[in-house]
């Protein structure tokens, strides 16, 4: 799964608001500001910066 992410949405965390409950796992905080880029821990979602 891939989620990109603007400035306006940090501090970005997995799992978002819009995924479904079935897909849950723990609140964790994605360091996505950092490179641009990070996975969740979790899920391996992808968070990508677009700007």
């Amino acid at each position: 799964m891939l989620y990109e992410v603007s400035r306006a949405d940090l501090p970005v965390h997995c799992p978002m608001p819009n995924m479904s409950l079935w897909n849950s796992h723990p609140r964790v905080y994605i360091p996505v500001a950092e490179q641009g880029e990070a996975r969740c821990p979790y899920c391996g979602a992808l968070y990508v910066l677009k700007d």
